[in-house]
């Protein structure tokens, strides 16, 4: 009995080490494949980010109610063209080293005028309809109005106008749209601002 006993141990062994050789390629495979899921994923994440778009931070007041200060948002410049209303990250070296978050006004042949009395913006002679701004365009720099603005440049506002320095300030002025490193999509940070950002 004893015999019989021990072959049915061995047996069971030798069956049970098969499973075991059985399972092992399997199981590499599988890790083998969610290694490759996981550097394809981070491979594509770090294309997006260096051809289609980045994280940049807002810095400043000027851009609320629509941005605050410490906002992370998602820019990319992919295709991309400036049009009146939509939120963009620049650069201009006569007044920051940084990049600054502002809003398109107008671009390139259209004609700008601001009546601070009133604090209305005009756009070849049409009212603006301004939803994301704080309060009327009061403050004035030393920009002179009307204003057009000059071929291959944009002119740009912070929608916290009496709190923004902007193309209304010569040291901005009319912005080359080579400096413009792209257009606002999305608020990520903090978490409970994220959203879509609205253009226009």
């Amino acid at each position: 009995m004893d015999n019989k006993t021990d072959g049915y141990n061995s047996n069971e062994q030798v069956t049970e080490t098969k499973k075991v050789e059985k399972k092992t390629p399997q199981n590499r495979s599988e890790a083998y494949d969610w290694l490759q899921c996981i550097v394809t994923a981070l491979v594509c994440s770090i294309l997006t980010f260096v051809f289609i778009g980045r994280i940049i931070g807002v810095v400043g007041i000027s851009m609320e109610p629509s941005f605050y200060d410490n906002d992370k948002v998602i820019m990319s410049k992919l295709f991309y063209s400036p049009k009146p209303g939509d939120v963009v990250v620049l650069t201009k070296d006569t007044f920051s080293e940084k990049p600054i978050v502002k809003r398109v006004i107008a671009v390139e042949g259209q004609t700008v005028d601001i009546n601070f009395e009133t604090g209305q913006v005009w756009v070849d002679g049409v009212l603006l309809d301004e939803p994301y701004i704080s309060e009327a365009t009061k403050l004035r720099y030393d920009m002179k109005f009307p204003v057009t603005v000059d071929e291959g440049c944009i002119f740009v506002m912070g929608d916290n106008r009496n709190r923004s320095i902007d193309s209304r300030d010569t040291r901005i002025g009319m912005v080359d749209k080579r400096y413009v490193l792209g257009k606002v999509y999305t608020i990520i940070l903090p978490l409970s601002r994220m959203r879509w950002v609205a253009h226009g």
